[in-house]
């Protein structure tokens, strides 16, 4: 029988990275429901060479400039534009019902905000967008009508669970994290940890920005931020569970005292699914969670002491104005030093605590000062490196 239901044409910036790749096998198993119509990516160019070949989109973008004539012959057909041009045009200029948003940092942001000015459906996984410019982006998207469909599984485990909520006001936001490859190590022994040992997450597989953002918590403080701005909670309602086998993937509270929680074994799949066919649900092809076999659920409190980036989180929200961008750059730059090997671990902490220390009082108002925020914070952490104080 043939289905009535309309094609929902999707654009994708960060096609390649994991969130992209999981989003295009989702096209895959669904082709009579989503159709392409624009790939980003940064510098991988076979990749989504490779995936325009398969997918077939008006428009095809590299953020890291390549010379045109490296264009395959058999790609011609597609529109290719380079820089921060081909975000641009994906997000804004491309026909689309909806624009994934998954690249990496705040590079993230310009593409929420071309693709909300544009009427575009948001689906948001990138959380430095809201963390850097979240009353940017909120404002944008009530005017525009256009909710913000979160793919981060935490936040899409906490939207799951608000649909359900009638006229019960929930109270608290929990937001669950697995700990990471160091739940069990002292603060001594995380001090001194390598990328390789940052890298080896213990349930999802993640790019290697994210997957040490996990190891130091840094994931859970910008999560944090980014469920203040989502559901518009104050960062003290919002509570960090410790929760190593990841199948519950965060809850509500509620005035009346329920607790709503969203379990799913860990596949991103889920929640990437959810935003593309809200507010439907469709399959993912993923194995289906068996409570029997896992047996027991664990819980623990996050703590600040030995992962210090949940309480930078509270104190940033608090400060406001650009705090909250302050540390994330300082955390990006951060992190990339430690992944060239040029700071232990425990300095990701120290450099982004001073940087945020460094630099109060920064504004927040329009674009350009996030923009400059973020410029003063890497600078900053270049300086201490160059100092060898880190």
């Amino acid at each position: 029988m043939q289905s009535n239901r309309a094609v929902r044409t999707l654009s994708i910036l960060g096609s390649t990275g994991s969130i992209g790749t999981q989003a295009l096998s989702l096209v895959r198993l669904h082709p009579d429901r989503f159709r392409v119509t624009a790939l980003t990516a940064h510098r991988n160019r076979e990749k989504l060479f490779e995936q325009v070949r398969e997918f077939r989109p008006a428009f095809a973008g590299l953020t890291e400039p390549i010379d045109p004539a490296e264009i395959p012959e058999d790609l011609r057909f597609c529109h290719f534009a380079f820089g921060e041009e081909a975000l641009r045009v994906a997000a804004a200029e491309v026909p689309a019902d909806m624009v994934l948003v998954s690249v990496v940092g705040i590079a993230g942001l310009a593409g929420v905000l071309h693709a909300l000015r544009a009427g575009r459906q948001v689906l948001l996984a990138n959380k430095e967008a809201l963390v850097t410019g979240g009353h940017l982006v909120t404002d944008l998207a009530r005017r525009a009508g256009k909710p913000l469909l979160p793919v981060d599984s935490e936040h899409s485990a906490i939207f799951q669970c608000l649909q359900g909520r009638a006229d019960n006001q929930p109270v608290s936001l929990w937001l669950t994290a697995s700990g990471g490859p160091f739940r069990t190590w002292d603060r001594a022994r995380i001090d001194a940890a390598t990328p390789a040992e940052a890298l080896r997450h213990p349930n999802w597989s993640m790019g290697a920005k994210i997957t040490v953002d996990s190891a130091s918590m840094f994931n859970k403080a910008l999560e944090i931020m980014e469920a203040r701005w989502l559901f518009d909670m104050p960062a003290e309602k919002i509570r960090v569970v410790v929760h190593p086998q990841s199948i519950v993937h965060s809850a509500v509270e509620f005035r009346d005292g329920a607790v709503l929680a969203q379990l799913g074994v860990p596949d991103m799949r889920v929640p990437i699914a959810y935003a593309m066919a809200y507010p439907e649900r469709i399959p993912t092809g993923g194995e289906p969670l068996d409570l029997i076999r896992m047996g027991s659920l664990t819980f623990e409190p996050g703590d600040p002491v030995k992962f210090p980036a949940l309480r930078l989180a509270g104190e940033c929200l608090a400060a406001g104005g650009a705090a909250c961008t302050v540390l994330n750059g300082a955390n990006e730059a951060a992190v990339a030093a430690f992944l060239r090997e040029e700071i232990p671990f425990g300095g990701i902490t120290r450099l982004v605590s001073a940087a945020v220390e460094a630099l109060p009082g920064l504004p927040a108002d329009t674009i350009e000062d996030i923009y400059e925020a973020d410029r003063r914070a890497r600078a900053f952490v270049a300086q201490r490196l160059r100092e060898g104080n880190a």
